[in-house]
């Protein structure tokens, strides 16, 4: 049935549109407080079957070293054995499983992803916010996709205790990824 589709309808690439895209993350500081950062240096080869996000075979990966949490110390032991061991470890990918449809623009994206030597299956929710054609006559899509880790699964496990018995970096890291698509094909 895909083949047929796929002959009929034909395959659409996606590029990603980086001045309008985000790539964020959310972890707790000292048990009171959040600390922000993102990721500078990303890139994704998505492919559809015409304008079915359903159909979507996703591909991402991110360059662990373009961690940015505006304090370079902070990004520098980030990039450090203690975490992302970004020397060894360049590349942190995503390889999609499925897409599925819960609403009429939400999804359900399940895929692979791999940070440092471990790839575990994830899911992440993902709000659909149309397809439109800007001014200049290009076609572009837009995703809000939400998720969560855990990161010493993932071998991030770097950490201190405080006085009170937490952690001075929380081990849940929310990722919130605002995604602008450029259709190429």
């Amino acid at each position: 049935m895909n083949e047929v589709l796929n002959q009929s309808v034909g395959a659409t690439k996606w590029g990603v549109d980086k001045s309008h895209t985000k790539i964020g993350f959310s972890v707790s500081h000292l048990v009171i407080t959040d600390v922000e950062g993102y990721f500078k240096d990303y890139d994704a080869e998505i492919t559809t079957i015409g304008d079915d996000f359903s159909t979507a075979k996703i591909n991402f990966t991110i360059n662990s070293a373009s961690i940015f949490t505006d304090n370079n110390d902070r990004d520098n032991h980030l990039r450090s054995d203690d975490f992302f061991n970004s020397e060894n470890y360049p590349k942190i990918s995503f390889v999609g499983k499925s897409l599925q449809k819960v609403s009429e623009n939400k999804f359900k994206l399940a895929g692979d992803l791999t940070i440092r030597d471990v790839t575990k299956e994830i899911e992440f929710d993902v709000k659909f916010n149309g397809i439109v054609k800007d001014p200049w006559g290009n076609i572009k899509s837009g995703f809000k996709i939400k998720g969560e880790l855990n990161r010493f699964d993932y071998n991030l496990k770097w950490n201190a205790a405080i006085e009170t018995g937490g952690l001075v970096v929380g081990k849940e890291v929310e990722l919130s990824i605002l995604l602008e698509l450029n259709k190429v094909v």
